[in-house]
């Protein structure tokens, strides 16, 4: 079974965003002690309201959770789309005892259509309940649109782990696109460093 890090809870369920049943909404929570986070985003110049969302996030480098939905790209649904992810982000929080503006949000799926909210909120509500040390599977299952399986990779150094989902289909043109990644360690790090080694790395691989 693929692990999480030390200090780290996931879980994927489905919520009845997709019309087939599978799972769709993933969630991943950092328990600390270190809450070091960053990210990269796309450069196109349409994007999402999660991707807008995000980038406040991470500017004080700081992660608790973060939220991903199959299922609807929460893309170009204008202002109410916006507040969705905010909404989203909040419920999270609240239930975590958590701050919102620590609470990464990803959507992936059909452009132009508002997410069903009432099955997002119930399905935070089941994906908090399902959280577990061993919840890293289901979170690669949640995030699959036409993947024809999860992505995961695991690696161990030491006593140190760092573990990664990732999902898209030749989808990483042009500038990452459509793809979610969410990649975990409990490494200690300097963040100024990581986040430099983190961009340089993505620059060879994604």
């Amino acid at each position: 079974m693929a692990a999480l890090p030390q200090g780290f809870r996931a879980s994927g369920i489905p919520a009845g965003l997709k019309s087939s049943g599978a799972k769709d909404i993933a969630l991943i929570v950092n328990d600390g002690p270190d809450r070091f986070g960053t990210a990269v985003f796309t450069s196109n110049q349409i994007v999402a309201a999660p991707v807008t969302w995000s980038h406040h996030v991470v500017k004080d480098n700081e992660v608790s959770a973060v939220l991903l939905n199959s299922g609807g790209a929460n893309a170009c649904t204008g202002p109410a789309g916006f507040a969705d992810t905010h909404r989203s982000a909040e419920l999270v929080a609240e239930k975590l005892n958590l701050s919102s503006s620590d609470v990464g949000i990803c959507s992936t799926g059909l452009i132009g259509i508002r997410l069903p909210m009432e099955k997002v909120e119930s399905g935070i509500d089941q994906a908090i309940r399902d959280l577990s040390p061993n919840g890293l599977q289901s979170a690669a299952e949640a995030i699959m649109t036409t993947d024809s399986r999860p992505k995961i990779s695991t690696h161990q150094s030491g006593e140190v782990q760092c573990s990664g989902i990732a999902k898209g289909a030749g989808m990483l043109a042009p500038s990452l696109a459509t793809m979610l990644s969410v990649i975990m360690t409990d490494a200690k790090v300097d963040s100024i460093k990581a986040v430099e080694i983190f961009r340089e790395v993505c620059e060879k691989t994604f």
